[in-house]
C-alpha cells in the first residue's frame, strides 16, 4: 500500500446536498437557527391519517381530571428495567418503562419469552394497582426492536435499515414491520422505538446503518410503510390487538451532524432541515405514528431536547402532531443548565416523557414536581404532556385491552422466529445484496464444484447481524445464541452439499486441496451508537489483514468472491482489486442463507435469484470522501447512488483502482488529548485501587492520588499528580461514556503518543503507561508499558518531551479500532509528576523516545 498524505483546504461547505441545497456554516444559516422565522414559512401542515376524535378527547379529559400532580409527573417518567422493581411501579405508577439494548428480564441475556411476558404482566398489574399511588392507569413497555425483536434470543432478525434501503421495496418493509410487531407482542410489549428515519450525510457516523438512504424520498416512503406495518392502517386495523405503537426517531437532523459526530451539531439551514432531514417525519407522521423520539444532536449549538421551536412550534403546532414526544437515553441531561436529575427546560420546550435510565429517575421525578409547584414549569404544560400520553394510550386501547399475558399473541412462542417470518427475512436479504463487481461473469457460482469459504464473518451470525443484536453493541454473541438462524457459510454449505459439490470452511484461507473458487466473507465488527463513529473510511486502516487474505488466494490462482459485511459504504479499493467479484451484503441479520440463494445457481445451473439491490448510499472513491451524496454539485463517487449490477450486466470496475490512502486535514494534524484542557471526546479520572473519580467533578483527591492544575508555559496549562504509595494509583484519560474510538488511521500514519513530563519526585516503584481497548461490551484489552527506565533518564524538575511509538502498544495486543483509554499512568509507589500536552503525533514513531519499528 502507498500512503499519500493529502492536505485539504477546510471550506465552509462539506458538500452540496440533494435538492440543490448546501449544508454550510454561514452566518445566515446560523441566524436562521438562532432566531427562527415563522414555522409556517418552511414547515407544512400535515394531513395526518389519524384524526382527532371527540370520544377519545372526552375520555382523556375525564382521566386527567382525576389525577394529582404526582400522578401526572409519573406519567412523564420512563425508567429502565434494570433500575426499577415491580414494587417501584406499584408505588409510583410510571407512565412507561423501557428495556435498553442489552437489558433483559432479571438481567438474564437468555431470558425466555415467558420471562419477558411475566415481567410485562407484573409491571402492568403493579401500574393499575391503586393501593399505594391511587392510580389505575396502565403503563407501556417500550423496546428498540429496530431490525426485528432484536433483544430476544431466537427472534427473526431482518437486515439493518441500510440493506433494506438497497432493496427499495416499501411493500416488503411494511411486511417486515408487521412481523416485528407480532414477535414483539408475543412478549407482552406495547411500544416499539422504530422507525429510525435519519438521512445520513456523512458516512463516518456510527449509526449510518440505521438510515435507509442518503435520499430523503426513500426515507419518507419507508417511514410511512413501517408505521403502517407496526400500528396498522389508520383507516383499518389501527392499533388493534395485532399492532404496537410506533416511534419516528430521532427528531431532528441526527444524520447530518458535522463530521458524522454522534450526538453532534447539525448546521443545516432551516429549509435544508425540512427538505433533507424531515421527510421521514412527513411520511411517518402522516401515516399516524403516535410517538416521536427527540434526538441527542444539536441544531446550531442548541440541543434538540431543549429546543422549543423544533419540538413545539414546528412539530406540534405547525405540523399538527398530537401524540407525545419521548426523550432519548438521558438526552435531557445534555440540555444547557440541566442534569439527568433535573431539567425543566426540556419539559418547557415540549418534551412529554423523560427517558431516564439509571437511578436518576427518582430525583428527576421529585425535582419535576417541585419545579411545577415553584412555577418553573406551568401546570398547563404538564397537562398538555399528560393529555398527549393518555391520548395515545386511549387510542391504543390500553385501558380496554386485556393485560399483557392475556393478549392474542402473548405467549405464542411459535411465532418467535417462525418459518414464515424467516422466509420474509431471507427475501429481504436477497433483495438487499448489491453486486459491485463481477469479472468475466464469475457469479453466479455452480454448486457442483469445490468451494472454499473463508473470512471471519463467514460463519458468524453475530457479526453479520451487527449492532442492536441481543446486546446493545451486538458484541459477545455466539452462533448458539441464534437458534433457527443461519450463517452465510451455512447457506453455502447447504447448497453445495445438496448439489454434490464440496465445501470447506477455513477462516484464514488455508487448505489442503486447492479449491475451484473461494468465497471470502469479511467486514466490520458489530457496533452501535457512539462506538461506531470513525474519522476515516479506509477499511481496516493500518491493519489490512483481510486484504492479505484476499491477495493470498488470488496469488494462488483461485477466483475470489468477496462478500462484504458493513454498516456503511467504506473505501475498499484495494480489496476490490483483490477480488474477482464483490458483493455489498450490509448487515443481513439472522438469515445468512439468503446470500447463497443469490450467489449460487441450482444444481442444474439455473439462476435462482438475480441481484436486484441498488446502492442507497454513494460509494466513496477515496478514504476521506465521507461526504458524497446524490445531488451534490460536485459529485464524484467511485460508484454512484443507484448502482448495482445484475447477472445480465457487464462488470465496469477496473482491477487497478487507486489504492493510495489519503487523509483529510483533521487526521493529518496532531490528535490532541490534553493541552491544559481535555479535548473531545476525552474525560479525565483519578484512580486509586478500585476507586475512580471524574476530575471534572472538581475532585482533587481519591485514595492514594491527588491532582491539581499547574503552570508550564501559561496559566494552568498542565497538571500535577501526587502518589503517596498506599495503593496502585494514577491518572486515566478515557473516552466519554466509554465509547470506543477508531484510531487505526494513526497507526497508518506511524504516529506516536507524545507528552511533556516534569519529574518532581522520582518514583519508588515501577511506572506503567497503559492503553485500554473495549473489544466487546464489558470485554477489555490492556497494553502496559513499563516506562520506569525512561523516567529515570529524565532530568528532575525540568519539563521534557517524551514519546512512545504506538506500535509498542499494538505489539502487546492493543486494538486501535476499539480504543477507549489512550493514556493511563499508574504506579504502586510514591511519585510526583507534572503532565502536559498529551497528543498523538503523526510520523513520529521511528523517532520516538521509545520506538518499536
Amino acid at each position: 500500500m502507498n500512503f499519500k498524505l493529502k492536505k485539504i483546504a477546510l471550506g465552509l461547505a462539506t458538500s452540496l446536498l440533494a435538492l440543490g441545497c448546501s449544508e454550510t456554516t454561514n452566518d445566515g444559516a446560523y441566524m436562521a437557527a438562532q432566531a427562527p422565522q415563522d414555522a409556517s414559512v418552511v414547515w407544512p401542515k400535515l394531513d395526518i391519517a389519524v384524526k382527532p376524535n371527540q370520544a377519545v378527547e372526552e375520555r382523556v379529559n375525564e382521566i386527567l381530571a382525576g389525577m394529582t400532580l404526582q400522578h401526572k409527573v409519573a406519567q412523564m417518567i420512563q425508567p429502565e428495567i434494570r433500575d426499577i422493581s415491580v414494587a417501584d411501579m406499584r408505588k409510583y405508577g410510571f407512565g412507561s418503562y423501557l428495556n435498553g439494548g442489552g437489558a433483559f428480564p432479571d438481567n438474564n441475556k437468555h431470558a425466555t419469552p415467558q420471562d419477558w411476558i411475566k415481567l410485562a404482566e407484573d409491571m402492568y398489574q403493579a401500574a393499575i394497582d391503586d393501593s399505594q399511588d391511587g392510580s389505575t392507569i396502565p403503563t407501556m413497555w417500550g423496546t428498540d426492536a429496530v431490525h426485528g425483536h432484536n433483544n430476544v434470543i431466537g427472534a427473526t432478525l431482518f437486515p439493518h435499515n441500510i440493506g433494506l434501503g438497497a432493496a427499495n421495496n416499501p411493500a416488503l418493509i411494511e411486511q417486515i414491520a408487521t412481523i416485528t410487531a407480532k414477535e414483539v407482542m408475543v412478549t407482552g410489549i406495547d411500544w416499539v422505538f422504530a422507525p429510525t428515519v435519519a438521512v445520513v450525510r456523512d458516512d463516518r457516523w456510527g449509526r449510518t446503518y440505521e438510515g435507509y438512504s442518503e435520499d430523503p424520498q426513500i426515507v419518507g416512503e419507508y417511514s410511512a410503510a413501517i408505521v403502517k406495518g407496526l400500528q396498522g392502517s389508520a383507516d383499518g386495523d389501527f392499533l388493534s390487538d395485532q399492532s404496537v405503537i410506533s416511534t419516528v426517531k430521532h427528531f431532528l437532523g441526527d444524520g447530518g451532524t458535522e463530521k458524522g459526530d454522534d450526538q453532534g451539531d447539525n448546521l443545516a439551514s432551516e429549509q435544508q432541515l425540512f427538505d433533507i432531514h424531515a421527510q421521514g417525519y412527513v411520511g411517518g407522521l402522516s401515516a399516524g405514528s403516535q410517538s416521536v423520539m427527540a434526538s441527542f444532536n444539536s441544531w446550531h449549538g442548541k440541543k434538540n431536547h431543549g429546543n422549543k421551536y423544533l419540538l413545539t412550534d414546528v412539530l406540534k403546532e405547525q405540523m399538527g402532531f398530537d401524540g407525545f414526544v419521548v426523550g432519548d437515553w438521558n438526552g435531557h441531561g445534555q440540555v444547557q443548565g440541566c442534569s439527568n436529575e433535573s431539567c425543566p427546560q426540556a419539559v418547557n420546550a415540549g418534551l412529554d416523557i423523560f427517558m431516564v435510565p439509571t437511578d436518576a429517575w427518582k430525583p428527576l421525578y421529585e425535582n419535576t414536581i417541585a419545579q411545577v409547584e415553584a412555577g418553573d414549569i406551568s401546570m398547563a404544560r404538564i397537562d398538555d404532556a399528560v393529555k398527549r400520553i393518555l391520548r395515545v394510550k386511549v387510542r391504543a386501547g390500553l385501558f380496554d385491552k386485556p393485560s399483557p399475558a392475556k393478549r392474542p399473541f402473548s405467549g405464542k412462542t411459535e411465532l418467535i422466529g417462525a418459518k414464515e417470518h424467516r422466509d420474509v427475512a431471507r427475501q429481504a436479504v436477497r433483495e438487499s445484496l448489491v453486486l459491485l463487481k463481477n469479472n468475466d461473469g464469475l457469479l453466479p457460482l455452480s454448486p457442483n464444484q469445490h468451494v472454499l469459504v473463508a473470512g471471519d464473518a463467514a460463519d458468524n451470525i453475530g457479526k453479520q447481524s451487527g449492532g442492536w443484536t441481543i446486546t446493545w453493541q451486538g458484541t459477545n454473541n455466539s452462533n448458539e445464541e441464534f437458534p433457527g438462524g443461519s450463517s452465510i457459510y451455512d447457506g453455502i454449505s447447504e447448497h453445495v452439499t445438496a448439489a454434490g459439490g464440496k465445501v470447506s470452511l477455513s477462516v484464514d484461507g488455508r487448505f489442503e486441496e486447492k479449491p475451484d473458487v473461494a468465497i471470502v466473507v469479511i467486514g466490520e465488527e458489530p457496533y452501535a451508537e457512539g462506538h461506531g463513529d470513525r474519522n476515516n473510511l479506509d477499511y481496516q486502516s493500518g491493519e489490512k489483514t483481510d486484504l492479505a487474505l484476499l491477495k493470498s488466494l488470488q496469488d494462488q490462482g483461485i477466483p475470489v468472491v468477496s462478500v462484504f459485511i458493513s454498516g456503511r459504504p467504506l473505501w475498499v479499493n484495494a480489496e476490490l482489486n483483490a477480488s474477482d467479484a464483490f458483493v455489498a451484503a450490509w448487515l443481513p441479520g439472522s438469515e445468512g442463507n439468503g446470500v447463497a440463494e443469490v450467489l449460487m445457481t441450482d444444481a442444474d445451473g439455473n439462476v435462482q435469484y438475480d441481484f436486484v439491490g441498488k446502492l442507497s448510499y454513494s460509494w466513496p472513491k477515496s478514504s476521506e470522501q465521507a461526504v458524497v451524496n446524490k445531488g451534490d454539485t460536485i459529485y464524484e463517487p467511485l460508484l454512484p447512488y443507484g448502482f448495482g449490477l445484475t447477472y445480465q450486466d457487464k462488470s465496469t470496475l477496473a482491477n487497478n483502482l487507486d489504492e493510495t490512502v489519503t487523509f483529510d486535514a483533521d487526521t493529518l494534524q496532531n490528535r490532541k488529548i490534553f493541552s491544559g484542557q481535555l479535548h473531545k471526546p476525552w474525560l479525565m479520572f483519578l484512580q486509586s485501587g478500585e476507586q475512580s473519580i471524574d476530575v471534572e467533578s472538581n475532585a482533587h483527591q481519591v485514595g492514594a492520588v491527588s491532582y491539581r492544575t499547574i503552570d508550564k508555559s501559561v496559566q494552568e496549562d498542565a497538571l500535577k499528580i501526587t502518589l503517596d504509595g498506599s495503593a496502585n494509583a494514577g491518572l486515566r484519560i478515557t473516552s466519554e461514556s466509554n465509547f470506543r474510538e477508531d484510531l487505526r488511521p494513526q497507526m497508518a500514519l506511524e504516529s506516536a503518543l507524545s507528552f511533556n513530563v516534569n519529574v518532581l519526585q522520582s518514583p519508588t516503584a515501577p511506572v506503567m503507561l497503559s492503553m485500554i481497548c473495549e473489544v466487546g461490551l464489558n470485554e477489555a484489552c490492556t497494553a502496559d508499558l513499563d516506562i520506569t527506565e525512561m523516567i529515570a533518564k529524565l532530568e528532575p524538575n525540568s519539563w521534557q518531551n517524551v514519546s512512545i511509538d504506538l506500535n509498542c502498544f499494538k505489539q502487546q495486543g492493543m486494538s486501535f479500532a476499539d480504543l477507549n483509554t489512550p493514556f493511563q499512568l499508574t504506579s504502586k509507589g510514591k511519585a510526583e509528576f507534572g503532565i502536559a500536552d498529551i497528543e498523538l503525533v503523526p510520523h513520529l514513531a521511528k523517532h520516538a523516545t521509545i520506538s518499536c519499528q
